[in-house]
Order: C-alpha cells, then structure tokens, then sequence
C-alpha cells in the first residue's frame, strides 16, 4: 500500500524555493545533493541538541514518538482531549496537508503553536523579525513562512481554536547559566540509523533555570506573511491559495511549471554526466529544457549563473542572454578603472572574455604582484583555522553561539625555496575550550621571527579579534601579553570599539587571488578549493615539484604525512585535485556526502572539519576512532595550508620566468 502524499512542513519549505521542487523530492532516480545521512546532518548544525534543550523547558510534555502517519494523527487526538496538555511532534493533518508541531501547548481553547530553531536571535537587532519598512526580514522570512504554514493546518483542523505562533530560538543576548551544559546533549544513532539525543541524568532544574532559548511570538510576521508573501513565481497567487493548490498537485504527483533563475544556482537536484551515465535524472536540466529548449550539448557552455558574485543574472535571463558567449559588457554594467588591481566588474568581465574567445590561458598581473612581494618578509607564514560555533555553549558566561577555534596548521616558505610544515594545534578534548591555549600556540610559533604571515579570507582575523574580546574579559594571567600579540597580526573588525592595525597584519591571499589572479579553470570561484586544483594543472613547477614522492621527507618536513606524492593524473591527463587523495574522514559516509561537507567556499570555512569536531564533542567512540577522526583532521588542515604555499610558490616562478 502506497504512502499518503501528504504537503508537509519540509515539503512546503521546499516549495516556497522553486515548487517545481516538489516533482523531483523524494524520487530514487532524482539525485538530490542534500545530506544522506541524517545522523551527519544533525551534526553539522546541532538543531537537534536545541530541540532537546527546548523538550527539557516543559517536563509535562508527552512525546509522540510513532512515525507512522495514522498511528501518530490517533497518539495526537487521543492527548488533544485533555483540556490542559503539552505535546511533542503533536501530529495535525486536514486534507491533504500534515504537519508535525516541534511543541504545541494547549489552555482550554488556546493553543500556543511553537517551532524550535537553532538559530541566533537578539531583541536588539531582530525584536518582531521585520526589517526597517515592515516586511519579514529576509533571514527570518523561511521560518515565518513555516511557521504561517502549520497555523494555517492547526486553524483548518481545530476551527474554533484560538492559536498563538512562536518562535523558539538561541537567544544570542543570554549567557549560558552553568559549565557543561552542551555535554548533556549526546548525540546518538541507533542500529536503524536514527538519530537521537541522548540527554544526561545530571540535568538539573537549576541547569534551566536560566534560558538560553526564547520564545518569541510571531503572530504579527505570520500575518504578514499571509497578506504579502508568495505573491509571484507560485503557480496561485497569495500565501493560503498556494498551499490549497501546491496540496493538491503533490498529491497528484503533478509538476509546476517551472520558472528559471538566479536560484537554480543553488538547486540541488543538478546532478554530473557520471552520475546521469548511472541512470539519475538531472531535475535542474529538465526545468531549463523545458523552459529554454536546450539540448544537452547547451548544457556544456558556461552560464550567466557561473558568473563570480553576480546579482543580475535574472535580468540576463528575462532578456533571453543566458550563455556568457552571448553577453556584452552592458550586460553587467561594465567600466574600466585605472586602478592595477582587479574590480568586480573587470574580473567579472575577464571571466566571460575568456569564454567568449575560448581563451585557457591564466590572467595574472606580473608587475603587480611583484611590487606586493617586495614588501613582504622572508620567511613567509601560512596559518589556516578551523572553527566552530555551538549553539549551546560549553562553558558558564558563554554566549550561545560564541565562536570555538579548534585547530590551526602552519606552514612556512622560506627564501631560498624550502617548505616546512612548521607546526599545529588540534584540541578535541571533550567539552574543552580551546581559544586561549589556541593563541599561545600560536603565538608561540610565529613569534620567532617577524616573517610576513597569510591567511586565505578575512575568517582567520575575525576569530583573532574575537578570541580578543573573550581575553579581555577573562582572568587569564597573559591576557595583556596574547591581546598585544592578536592586535600585531590583524586589523580590528568594523565593530569592534578599539582600533589598530597591526605591524604585522596578516596578508590576505584571497584578495591577491581577487586582484592579480585568474584562471579560467576555476568556473569564477575564488575558493581555495577551486583555486589549487586548477594552479596544479597550469604549473609545471608545481607538477615537477611534487610529482615525486618528497612530501613528509627531509627535503619537505610534515607532521602527518610521509613520502607524499601531491601529483596524481586522471585519464584525461589533468591533476587530480588533491583533496580526494586524502582518507575519508567519516568511513561510513557516503561519498556523496563527503562531497557536499567538504564543498565550501572562501566565506564558509570548513564544513567537513566542523562535523568531524561535533561528532568528538558530542557523540560516544572507541579510542580508535577518536584518534583516526584527529588523524583525519590534521590530515586536512595541513593541505589548507600546503595549498596557499603551492599558490604562492606558482606565483613567485611566474615571477621569475618575467624577469
């Protein structure tokens, strides 16, 4: 017997992106780039951990734990009789429509519906969630939208209802009241596979005394919602005629026209020429046929949505210009400035000259870089952070959401040519806070000499300037002495009430890359991960270099690898990116969903890192795999660093070669 095909919370969040979406969601022969495994999603975004906190608010709550859609509707029902009650997933369905409450609290006739987010929110900054001119603010507008959608369910179910909606959220403005309290939230996973939350005996009434997640109403946002919200791009106009119709052609298992833009960029129902030779369907290519009638072969040529941060490619593709062979310079509002360093616009631009002229050849502004160069000082300094932010926090006076570095690594180029992996700092202690011990080792390893250090992306300076603020407000003996050591290696934020900029500001490799540097082999991404790919196919240097198997020798030190050969080809003759060379960090994990922790770009540091670093926080393992998990780790954080080495020697060959 086939399963009701019921519009549910995720299937309408889904649809408010692109309802074309919901043909393809849940269909073995569509791939869809999402998380496989539950269990590594939980990980990576520690919802579930905030769910359970929120359950710990309301000890009289009933659970229902049935997944089964009828069982659990009757659970609901039979508990909805009780005049007073408080219930956990509570299952409403009314037609076709079903959802499942995160906490619903019912008073006689008034019902509170509340959903439970992991996400950061401040009175200050966020009050009602609308922004300046009075329409939902774009970051809080997909969980109004969720939330407007189950009152609506729980108003069509239960008429006579009178229901209140709210949010419950992190509240960023709340310390957290005691030491430990993210440890009493283990993650589990049974033999199915499903994900759990294991919450600990020594969980106290006073541990909750104080709370770190507020309820914050949004009757207000969610009529908003209702009134102005789903206008356009939806196959009815308005919020409640768009869930009636979008219930009904689910149900029927009918497709809605799609309607092609910016936001296919992000769709993740694209799959690869591999994937499709293994017989997946390719949604993202059957919305653009169906709508631009292309042939496979269109789907080859670059498109304005490989454009590097461009906001008009919808515009480009109302007026029929979607391939970059097909654009002009007004296309993009394009000028040419005086200035030696790249804009925006000229590198935008440089990256659709390319295609048009089927132009391989590497962009790189000799003259330039080679005046950046002269004012650096030898030995050069590469450090690379990963880092996290837990949502309960680890220690007494900690703000939900306070940032957690965790590991560093540091490479070092010499002038003579000679590479170090110099050193590193991992702290996977259980329930430890790293950043203080963090700053003195690094501080300890760069301060031996005054070379010019470089980061990648502006995330190494802001975690320094915050691991700042967190010193100066602790009781450490050598506050004094790390603050002054953070403030000689970086810039302050735009926020911060102090002001300096150090002798020794870290350099930032991505802007070089922005400024000086393109190859067309990266699609326009300026992500180190698409950078170092494509700088090992292009330098012959590098590939003769490290071919040869000298990486973690005495010629090349490293402290996790031996005898590496970095230089792999692929049957087409082109290097293998480097990082697939790397053991997996999660061995039950599918590939796929090594693929999609791994993909980040220079704004978005280290998803594969942040899970693996949650799993040894937050879930029980032998001494074995704890220590693979570390292994892996290091593994990947010394490649961050190696890779900005790689770049840099290219660059300073590509230098010498123009004398």
């Amino acid at each position: 017997m086939s399963q009701p095909r019921y519009l549910t919370k995720s299937r309408f969040k889904l649809a408010t992106e692109c309802p074309t979406k919901l043909f393809y969601t849940g269909k073995k022969e569509y791939l869809d780039n999402k998380l496989d495994d539950p269990f590594l999603a939980s990980l990576a975004d520690g919802g579930f951990q905030v769910g359970e906190l929120a359950k710990c608010y309301y000890p009289e709550g009933h659970d229902i734990t049935s997944l089964d859609y009828e069982e659990s509707v009757q659970q609901t029902n039979g508990l909805l009789k009780q005049d007073n009650v408080i219930i956990f997933e509570p299952a409403i369905r009314f037609g076709n429509l079903f959802v499942r409450v995160d906490i619903l609290v019912k008073q006689g006739n008034e019902y509170q519906l509340i959903e439970v987010k992991a996400k950061s929110y401040s009175a200050k900054k966020d009050k009602d969630f609308l922004n300046k001119s009075g329409k939902l603010d774009s970051k809080w507008k997909p969980y109004i939208l969720d939330v407007a959608f189950q009152k609506y369910v729980l108003k069509q179910t239960i008429p006579s209802a009178i229901v209140s909606s709210y949010l419950m959220v992190v509240d960023k403005d709340t310390p957290c009241p005691v030491d430990g309290l993210n440890q009493k939230f283990k993650l589990t996973r049974d033999d199915r596979n499903r994900r759990g939350v294991s919450v600990s005996n020594s969980l106290s009434a006073s541990d909750l005394l104080v709370k770190i997640l507020k309820k914050v109403n949004t009757d207000k946002a969610v009529q908003i919602a209702y009134e102005t919200e789903l206008q356009t791009g939806m196959p009815a106009e308005g919020f409640i005629p768009n869930i009636e119709v979008l219930a009904e052609q689910y149900a029927n298992d009918e497709k809605v026209m799609p309607v092609i833009g910016s936001k296919c960029k992000s769709c993740e129902f694209k799959c690869s020429e591999e994937d499709e030779a293994n017989g997946f369907k390719n949604g993202f290519k059957e919305c653009w046929k169906e709508q631009l009638h292309w042939s496979d072969e269109d789907f080859n040529e670059p498109t304005v949505l490989s454009i590097s941060n461009y906001r008009g490619s919808n515009r480009c593709i109302e007026n029929g210009k979607v391939k970059l062979k097909d654009l002009s310079p007004e296309d993009i509002n394009y000028e040419e400035s005086s200035n030696p360093a790249l804009t925006l616009k000229e590198r935008q631009w440089l990256q659709i000259e390319k295609v048009q002229g089927k132009d391989s050849s590497v962009y790189f502004d000799v003259d330039s870089m080679r005046n950046e160069m002269a004012s650096w000082t030898y030995p050069l300094h590469f450090i690379d952070f990963e880092t996290c932010a837990v949502a309960i926090p680890f220690y007494k006076g900690m703000s939900p959401y306070e940032g957690i570095a965790f590991q560093f690594s540091h490479h070092i180029l010499h002038e003579d040519g000679r590479v170090d992996h110099a050193g590193q700092f991992l702290s996977s202690q259980v329930g430890e806070f790293p950043n203080f011990n963090f700053v003195r080792e690094l501080k300890a390893q760069l301060e031996k000499d005054n070379g010019t250090i470089f980061r990648y992306s502006n995330h190494e300076n802001a975690y320094l300037n915050m691991v700042y603020q967190q010193l100066k407000l602790s009781a450490e003996v050598d506050k004094d002495e790390l603050c002054d050591f953070i403030k000689s290696i970086t810039k302050s934020s735009n926020n911060s009430k102090d002001n300096w900029l150090g002798d020794r500001n870290m350099v930032d490799q991505w802007e070089l890359v922005k400024k000086y540097y393109y190859d067309p082999a990266t699609g326009g991404s300026n992500s180190i991960k698409a950078v170092l790919p494509a700088i090992l196919n292009s330098s012959q240097f590098l590939q003769e270099k490290y071919e040869q198997p000298i990486y973690g020798t005495k010629e090349l030190p490293s402290l996790n690898f031996k005898n590496k050969a970095w230089i792999e080809f692929d049957d087409n003759g082109k290097v293998k990116d480097p990082y697939k060379s790397l053991p997996k960090m999660f061995t039950e994990a599918s590939e796929h969903d090594i693929e999609l922790l791994s993909e980040s770009d220079e704004l978005n540091n280290g998803g594969l890192a942040l899970t693996a670093y949650a799993r040894l926080q937050f879930t029980e393992m032998s001494d074995y795999e704890r220590k693979e998990l570390e292994r892996g780790l290091l593994m990947y954080c010394e490649l961050d660093t190696l890779a900005m080495v790689m770049i840099q020697e290219a660059w300073r060959e590509m230098i010498n070669e123009n004398k």
